[in-house]
């Protein structure tokens, strides 16, 4: 990048701020123009750049070595503009772009250039995300305390990085994966030297929320006023393999927080699930619906305990998602491989569903179930194309799609409602309240006691009693004590007793 010339893409208050902040900088690079459409800017000079225009006349009569890049500052563009000027910019020989984050990690007319990244194919997939003034979203965080669990995944990290920007007192960062949380901090800190968010300290923590009596320990220490429950085993294949290990994590640890949590008197509690918890078929989706079930009962039954769930479909480009898979697998020449050419999945991207979560945090009520809107959903095999498009390729032709069929617990489809549920209000853009109709198809546990026998019933499965040693890590056995309860769970053709 150090002395590379750069074209920034859009003259507004974002390309302007970018702009100074390389001249001040000076090794990053040297901005030689501004590309703009905007009538009112075009001949003129903006930091002392001038401004060439429109974009689709001159970007392919601009000079340029190899080195140059282009960089798109435009964070309130659409998704379709982006892949017009994606089109434009390739067309024209650029093959280094990068871009700033979509207006939801943007805040007021502030632009950084550490926020910007090379562009990837989730910023041009799906649709646009909705602009969200994320300061006054997170304007119930301010002086505030938080912890976010799994603060080292995809969902986690994010959550961190826009919170910078909520003016909380402390962002507690708690994993189990201490690379994972070295990284996050690491990242957080260099945002805020870069002058990125408001003044947080940040505070990493390592622990394991299996771990009951350092849970209590822990949550009385950090006295968090509002705790993110993002930790979770989340891999559908994965878990189908290791189905103990799925329970003993997302399930007896969202327990162990949640008395943890209440017994420290933390207030405001945001469980983070996932369309695999309605009408589940798998190990994974069984673990989230109860989950969900802990955190709404839990509430209903004290007020001391503030919970709510926010439940949405998959993101683009999460660690272990297919989007990462499908660049691997273009990149070494194929194939790129689908399960079903029917397949469907809900998709968002991580920026959009992590505003949209921490704006329902603010909005929501306490013992409710919020749904973001999705959208239509993607057709797995139209994505794929649409990835290797991305990377100049022709589907089938340079890159051929292979059908391996679904895997153990997948469906063709997802939903976002169980039968027994219903939209209710909209307390914001995009994000629905859940009712329930007491009339409809339930699946779990149906009363308080139900739960608490099952979990009972689970727990010499996950951890071992010595009056019940045959139980323990006993997959038949979790497997017997579940499909009572959701008889849509499907066992893996052949799986083992232990």
């Amino acid at each position: 990048m150090s002395g590379s010339r750069i074209y920034v893409i859009g003259a507004g208050f974002a390309g302007q701020a970018i702009a100074r902040e390389i001249r001040e900088k000076g090794v990053i690079g040297r901005v030689v123009a501004f590309l703009d459409d905007d009538p009112a800017k075009i001949g003129t000079r903006l930091e002392g750049v001038p401004v060439l225009g429109p974009i689709d006349q001159v970007v392919a009569l601009v000079e340029k070595t190899p080195a140059d890049e282009a960089l798109i500052a435009i964070p309130s563009a659409s998704r379709e503009d982006l892949r017009r000027l994606h089109t434009t910019l390739r067309r024209a020989d650029f093959d280094r772009i990068r871009i700033l984050p979509t207006v939801s990690q943007i805040v007021g007319d502030e632009a950084h250039f550490i926020q910007t990244r090379r562009i990837d194919p989730q910023d041009l997939l799906g649709r646009t995300p909705v602009n969200i003034n994320l300061r006054k979203a997170l304007s119930y965080l301010r002086g505030r305390r938080v912890l976010i669990t799994g603060a080292g995944g995809s969902i986690g990290s994010e959550l961190a990085r826009q919170l910078l920007s909520g003016g909380a007192e402390r962002v507690y960062l708690m994993g189990h994966g201490e690379n994972s949380i070295y990284e996050i901090d690491a990242e957080l800190r260099l945002l805020q030297e870069e002058g990125v968010g408001d003044s947080a300290t940040v505070v990493p923590i390592i622990g394991d929320l299996t771990d009951r009596e350092y849970l209590h320990f822990i949550l009385r220490r950090l006295k968090a006023d509002v705790v993110f429950h993002a930790a979770a085993y989340k891999h559908v294949p994965m878990m189908e393999a290791n189905p103990v290990a799925a329970i003993q994590n997302n399930v007896f640890g969202t327990r162990n927080l949640l008395d943890a949590a209440e017994a420290a008197g933390t207030g405001r509690l945001v469980l983070i699930s996932t369309d695999k918890a309605v009408g589940p078929s798998n190990v994974y989706g069984v673990s989230k619906n109860l989950a969900e079930q802990l955190f709404l009962r839990r509430t209903r039954r004290t007020s001391a305990t503030a919970g709510m769930v926010v439940r949405f479909g998959n993101v683009l480009g999460s660690r272990g998602s297919i989007l990462p898979l499908f660049r691997r697998q273009i990149e070494k020449g194929g194939p790129v491989t689908v399960t079903d050419s029917r397949a469907t999945r809900y998709f968002m991207t991580i920026p959009e569903a992590v505003s949209l979560v921490l704006q329902t945090a603010g909005v929501g009520d306490a013992g409710q179930l919020y749904v973001l809107d999705m959208g239509e959903p993607i057709n797995i095999r139209d994505l794929a194309e649409q990835m290797i498009r991305f990377y100049g390729y022709t589907p089938d032709t340079d890159i051929p799609i292979r059908e391996i069929g679904l895997r153990p617990g997948e469906k063709l489809t997802e939903s976002l409602f169980d039968d027994g549920e219903t939209t209710g209000d909209q307390p914001s853009e995009r994000i629905f309240r859940v009712e329930r109709d007491p009339a409809g198809r339930t699946r779990g546990p149906a009363s308080d006691e139900d739960l608490d026998s099952l979990l009972d019933q689970l727990a010499p499965v996950c951890f071992f009693d010595q009056s019940r040693p045959a139980e323990y890590r006993n997959r038949w056995r979790l497997r017997s004590i579940l499909t009572p309860y959701y008889p849509d769970l499907l066992a893996p053709e052949g799986e083992p007793e232990y």
